[in-house]
């Protein structure tokens, strides 16, 4: 079941209007969280949905999912991973600086949002979170909490240095498992081996959400489908524009394409083409790549400019 799409889409177009770093924190050797001030985006953000953040006028345009907002201090938290020239001019900002452009909130919310209290209550939810995707799992884990469901969380990390944001969700979570691929933390090994060993150990779920790497997402998908877990993924990794209209996102699901900024970024990972998805995003890294793309995917190859079909 699809989310209903944000009707928010909220810009500040005052020129000397700027987005204040209230907090910038260096997470480890290779995450930034930041706590920005945008009133207007805070207001109307929901669990599931992404940003898009610009340094100035030079800047590219770089989609961040949510990892927290506050609706009363006005504030929208960020966390980012530096892969790319203008991530890593944002991990040089400090508290005081600002961003040009702060534009959301968009995409998708979470489908817990729309849906009934009181039945969700009666499920039993297991999120799992690997790397920097424990992030967005963070605000939806922190919303279901709030509306008194507990649900159970993985988070996996190469090493106890990389795990981040553990207090944070130990304060929201039922159960949290924490796990890294060396053992230096918590359990031992990758989040796929905690699934097993949840369920083993005779655990039973009725749904789960997973985000993070993409082959994270594909290997979480094939476990939880010999059990039967229905399993939502999140595909704002492979995002670059955020609006369908650079091809980037493209992704078939059930057989049908989608993009993860205009009809996302949320899908139903069981029916992801995950080895064509994986195999795209190699092409699309380089200039040769993306010409072959275009030319063999036709109109089919961008979305969300209202001309090509690829948003309807």
């Amino acid at each position: 079941m699809r989310a209903e799409k944000s009707r928010y889409f909220v810009r500040n177009i005052e020129e000397d209007i700027m987005y204040k770093i209230l907090k910038a924190e260096k997470l480890n050797e290779i995450v930034y969280l930041m706590v920005v001030e945008a009133p207007m985006v805070a207001k109307h953000c929901q669990p599931g949905q992404f940003i898009i953040v610009k340094l100035d006028d030079a800047g590219e345009r770089v989609p961040l999912t949510i990892c927290d907002y506050d609706r009363e201090a006005g504030t929208v938290t960020i966390v980012f991973q530096p892969i790319g020239a203008s991530t890593e001019k944002f991990a040089k900002l400090q508290t005081g600086d600002a961003f040009e452009d702060f534009v959301g909130p968009l995409g998708c919310p979470s489908e817990f949002v729309n849906e009934d209290i009181e039945e969700l209550k009666k499920e039993k939810i297991l999120f799992v979170a690997g790397g920097v995707g424990t992030a967005p799992v963070y605000p939806q884990v922190k919303w279901l909490h709030e509306h008194g469901i507990d649900a159970d969380v993985i988070v996996g990390a190469k090493t106890k240095d990389l795990v981040i944001l553990e207090k944070e969700m130990e304060a929201v979570a039922g159960n949290l498992y924490v796990t890294t691929d060396d053992g230096s933390y918590g359990r031992s090994g990758m989040v796929t081996k905690v699934i097993d060993d949840l369920v083993a150990e005779g655990k039973t779920y009725t749904r789960c959400v997973a985000i993070g790497p993409m082959i994270m997402m594909k290997f979480c998908c094939l476990t939880t489908k010999k059990y039967d877990i229905p399993t939502i993924v999140s595909m704002n990794p492979i995002m670059v524009d955020g609006t369908g209209m650079c091809g980037a996102c493209r992704v078939i699901v059930g057989g049908e394409v989608k993009f993860a900024c205009v009809d996302g970024p949320e899908f139903d990972g069981h029916l992801i083409d995950w080895d064509l998805a994986m195999k795209r995003q190699q092409m699309y890294k380089t200039e040769e790549g993306r010409a072959l793309l275009k030319e063999r995917e036709g109109d089919t190859h961008h979305g969300g400019c209202g001309n090509c079909g690829g948003d309807e």
